[in-house]
């Protein structure tokens, strides 16, 4: 792969530990942070620049203007999100977790930042984000009923199966009559196979269900309920594919994304575990990729 060097690899080893860290010890990690001052709380996430100085310099396109947006937003989510803990400690949903949610969301669609990293390299720049917000929403905001726990149980693969299952039919007949799947095959050995269902699910699957399933999805139910949250999160899901694989407005990628994105939701809030919908999300990628 392209620029990948021993100081990429330790970036990219810097960005997973931290998500790691949420994804194995949120609440011990939530704990310790609000022992904290509070200037520290919000200060510390500066350190997430690391990666990025990291990687750019040893590439030589280090600039001072991104070192310091990736220095300063981590700090500006802690700060909105240290407010908005104390404006709502209902967790109901505040104008500020909406505001992050949206520059969060629309910097990794729109790739805002992309230009910040070298060619094959970018994907460092969508890790960074995920490390802010987790550490945002997680520690200093400790928003309740995400689910991103990966200590994975039984049911999650029951649970995330099972809406594979049931959304296999509808994206066969409905792709297939909408042209937007072709039949075909593409399988490497079970080695290789295996390894890309691990790189989906890890790299793919679950930033975007914790950015839809336990950050968007969660607070939507606060506001609007079950069955509003889910519609509306799976059509947000589906909007943030307008741009794949077409230069245009992709209006079939977007159906089926938001049908997929039901399937999804109805995944993590059955017991609202980000690695059941996790899974369903990597299957359906993974089978894709083999297949179609």
């Amino acid at each position: 792969m392209q620029n990948v060097t021993p100081i990429a690899m330790a970036a990219l080893g810097l960005e997973l530990a931290s998500a790691v860290l949420f994804g194995c010890a949120a609440e011990r990690v939530a704990r310790a942070v609000q022992r904290w001052p509070v200037a520290l709380r919000i200060g510390f996430p500066a350190l997430l620049v690391a990666p990025y100085a990291m990687v750019s310099i040893s590439q030589h396109m280090f600039q001072w203007s991104w070192f310091a947006l990736y220095a300063a937003l981590p700090v500006l989510i802690s700060w909105l999100l240290l407010r908005a803990a104390a404006a709502d400690a209902d967790q109901r949903g505040n104008w500020r977790d909406a505001l992050i949610l949206l520059v969060l969301g629309l910097a990794v669609d729109l790739r805002w930042f992309d230009q910040a990293w070298p060619n094959g390299l970018r994907a460092l720049n969508e890790l960074l984000l995920v490390d802010a917000g987790l550490y945002g929403f997680l520690a200093i905001r400790q928003l309740s009923g995400t689910g991103f726990d990966f200590h994975l149980k039984w049911s999650d693969w029951k649970t995330g199966l099972r809406e594979l299952v049931f959304f296999t039919p509808i994206v066969l007949l409905l792709g297939l009559a909408l042209g937007f799947i072709h039949p075909h095959r593409n399988l490497p050995g079970i080695g290789s196979a295996l390894m890309r269902w691990v790189a989906i699910f890890f790299f793919t699957a679950v930033p975007e269900e914790l950015f839809f399933r336990a950050w968007v999805q969660n607070l939507l139910e606060r506001r609007i309920g079950r069955r509003a949250a889910l519609v509306t999160a799976s059509v947000l899901f589906g909007l943030s594919h307008f741009n794949k694989r077409s230069a245009h407005f992709n209006w079939r990628y977007v159906l089926m994304a938001t049908i997929a994105g039901i399937f999804y939701g109805r995944a993590w809030r059955e017991q609202r575990r980000v690695p059941a919908s996790t899974i369903t999300h990597a299957s359906v990628d993974w089978l894709w990729g083999l297949w179609f």
